[in-house]
C-alpha cells in the first residue's frame, strides 16, 4: 500500500504541476491552438477542433525536454 500511496501522490503533484503550466501558458499570449495547421470546423451548434501544429511543437518541446533530462542523468 505504500507504494501505491507514493505514487498517487506523485501523480497528483504532476496535475498541480500541469495545471499551474497551462494556467501561465494562458497569460503569456502564446499562440498555442491558434498556430497555422491547427484545424477548426464549426457548424450549426457543433465544433470540430484538431490541433495538429500545436501538437506538434508540444511533441517536438517535450521530447528536446526530455532528451535534456535523460541526457543530465547519465
Amino acid at each position: 500500500m505504500t507504494d501505491l500511496g507514493k505514487t498517487l501522490v506523485l501523480l497528483g503533484a504532476l496535475v498541480v504541476v500541469v495545471g499551474l503550466v497551462l494556467i501561465l501558458v494562458g497569460k503569456t499570449n502564446l499562440p498555442l491552438g491558434r498556430l497555422p495547421g491547427d484545424i477548426r470546423v464549426t457548424g450549426d451548434g457543433w465544433t470540430i477542433y484538431a490541433p495538429i501544429a500545436t501538437s506538434i511543437v508540444l511533441s517536438v518541446l517535450l521530447t528536446v525536454v526530455l532528451s535534456l533530462v535523460a541526457w543530465a542523468r547519465r
